[in-house]
């Protein structure tokens, strides 16, 4: 399962940035409107120098993606993005939102569970009866909003590739966060088949 990571939206902070990128997560996210053009090119430079093993992505920032080589998450409002340019990454709201949005890299499907401020969420239910009708080809999708460890077997689908997550993150142990996820995977899978 691919863990990303959300950054919290508090301005680059170099250590705990660090502990977040070094903590085995897959992926991580800029999400820091307040940075400069410069800054966050620098950021994101840092994270790729920290650890060039995971997968980056910058919110909203075309000319950074560029600059630094790495994806872009494209919010709502962003102007089409020409295909193959960078990496891209987009919201997913609405299943209307498939047909136009399913030539892209990733989808964060948003929000899965109640998080402040994000409308109403999907719940697991909803959230599968989309994977299920999704083709075996296509963007990879993340399940994003008010996810943590304990509520990560609920989402568990063939079709789905991970989660996106701010605060499990960024609130305590990152590391243990990541192992915790994991672990939830792990539990839930069935015991192997041991025919002799």
């Amino acid at each position: 399962m691919i863990l990303l990571a959300i950054t919290p939206g508090l301005g680059f902070d170099r250590e705990s940035w660090r502990t977040v990128l070094c903590s085995g997560v897959d992926g991580f996210l800029i999400r820091e409107k307040e940075l400069s053009t410069r800054a966050l090119l620098d950021a994101a430079r840092f994270c790729q120098d920290t650890a060039p093993e995971v997968a980056l992505w910058v919110t909203g920032r075309l000319d950074v993606a560029v600059a630094a080589g790495c994806g872009l998450h494209a919010p709502e409002a962003h102007p089409e993005v020409a295909p193959g340019l960078v990496p891209l990454s987009r919201p997913l709201h609405h299943e209307d939102q498939w047909q136009d949005r399913s030539p892209v890299d990733q989808l964060l499907v948003s929000p899965v569970f109640f998080s402040p401020g994000k409308g109403e969420p999907w719940g697991a239910e909803r959230l599968h009866r989309f994977l299920q009708s999704l083709p075996e080809r296509g963007p990879r999708v993340l399940a994003l909003g008010g996810v943590d460890p304990a509520k990560t077997h609920l989402l568990l689908h063939p079709r789905l590739a991970g989660i996106a997550a701010i605060r499990p993150f960024w609130k305590g142990e990152p590391r243990l966060a990541v192992d915790q996820f994991r672990g939830s995977t792990d539990r839930s899978l069935p015991p192997p088949d041991r025919r002799d």
